[in-house]
This record gives structure tokens, C-alpha cells and sequence, in this order.
């Protein structure tokens, strides 16, 4: 499998996060591991993300918990002799904040979950809910505390758009906007449990695929 991008669409069960982490990990051939974690301002739950990549695969000592905020954004010392990159979820705004201006070194496996998955984009889906002349393309409580659709330069690991949770948040009409929208050219909308890597879905989960021309085509996992 590839020792590139990661992305997965999000999920709290073990029956749907072990599968989809367990590739990436593997990919990252038992070396050390950042996990990068942005603070909303409530501190960060850091056992979560910790025994997510150790009930995965990896060894408690490998993995490097940094902790990202408004007031403390990525250094490169962060990822520095690290053997893979893990970007966690929570505020999608705000992962685009503290990363912005920062890219993974070359070569260096990249696994991000929900708004981890989403910043990995050319272009980021950020969040919103509704167009710009108003209209709802998802429900309220799935736009990241924006109000209109807003999709921003990312990290430029994959030339296509990602939106997360799809079927559970109801996120891919969103992600159908963005692309009519020429806002990206296309995009994929993960489920839960679904993990994108090389055009291929993998995990528990399914996903949609919005192509160029705008037509949507569901795809499960291999």
C-alpha cells in the first residue's frame, strides 16, 4: 500500500477506527509517529489519539504527541527524524490555522482523520453550510461554525477535495457544491470508517466520488 496520504473519514468505534489506522501504521515500519492535535481551548483529549495508533499497531513509545493551537501553530522541529505524520480531528478552521504554511517532508507517510484528512487537500474544505446567495447544501450543525461554503489552500498532499462524515453529517451535497461550484475540480466525501489512499477506499466505511463533470458515484471498500 502506498507510503503516501492516508485520509479517513472519521469514526469513534473500534470496528471502524482500527481498520482504517492500521494501513498507515504499517506503513510507518515500527519508527516514530508526531501526532498532532489542535486545542480548541478545552485542553485535548491525548489518550484517545495515543491508544487509537497503539490498538493499531504502534509502539506506546513511538508515538509523539504534539499539541497545536491558535497561539502555538507546526514547527518543523515538531516532525523532525519521524517516521510517519498523523493529523487528529476536531475544528477543521482551526487545523488549517496552526498548519498553515507547512508541509510534510517528502517520503514521509501522512494520515489524517476527519479535519486531519480534509487539510490534506489542494483545496481544503473548510467548512459552511449554505452557498453564497444563501441556500443550504448541508445541514447547519456539520458547517464547522462557518456560515457560507469555504474552501481554502491545504496542505496539497492530493489534487482533490475532501469532505468527511459523509453519510453520517451529511456532508456530500457540500462536496457536490464545491466541485459545481469550480471551487475544486473534484472530491471525494469519506464515510466513517472509510479510508482513502491511492484512489481506493479501504476500512469499514464507503465513499462517494464527485467527479470533473459533477456526477457522483458511490464506491465501497476494497
Amino acid at each position: 500500500m502506498s507510503s503516501g496520504a492516508f485520509l479517513i473519514g472519521g469514526g469513534r468505534e473500534p470496528e471502524q477506527v482500527l481498520p482504517a489506522h492500521r494501513p498507515f501504521v504499517a506503513a510507518c515500519a515500527g519508527g516514530p509517529i508526531a501526532c498532532l492535535i489542535a486545542d480548541e481551548g478545552e485542553g485535548v483529549d491525548a489518550d484517545r489519539w495515543r491508544t487509537t495508533l497503539v490498538d493499531a499497531g504502534a509502539d506506546d513509545e513511538d508515538v509523539r504527541v504534539v499539541v497545536l493551537s491558535a497561539q502555538r501553530a507546526i514547527a518543523d522541529a515538531d516532525v523532525d527524524g519521524v517516521a510517519g505524520i498523523y493529523v487528529a480531528g476536531g475544528l477543521t478552521p482551526l487545523y488549517l490555522e496552526v498548519l498553515a504554511g507547512w508541509r510534510p517532508p517528502a517520503g514521509v507517510p501522512y494520515a489524517g482523520f476527519s479535519a486531519g484528512a480534509a487539510v490534506a487537500a489542494e483545496q481544503a474544505v473548510v467548512g459552511g453550510w449554505r452557498s453564497a446567495d444563501g441556500l443550504p447544501v448541508c445541514p447547519e450543525e456539520s458547517g464547522e461554525d462557518l456560515d457560507v461554503v469555504t474552501v481554502r489552500s491545504g496542505l496539497g498532499l492530493v489534487p482533490f477535495a475532501i469532505d468527511v462524515h459523509a453519510a453520517q453529517w451529511g456532508t456530500l451535497g457540500r462536496l457536490v457544491h464545491v466541485v459545481q461550484e469550480g471551487l475544486a475540480r473534484e472530491g471525494w466525501a469519506l464515510d466513517e470508517g472509510a479510508l482513502l489512499v491511492d484512489g481506493e477506499i479501504h476500512g469499514t466505511g464507503a465513499a462517494w466520488h464527485v467527479g470533473p463533470d459533477g456526477r457522483v458515484r458511490r464506491v465501497g471498500p476494497s
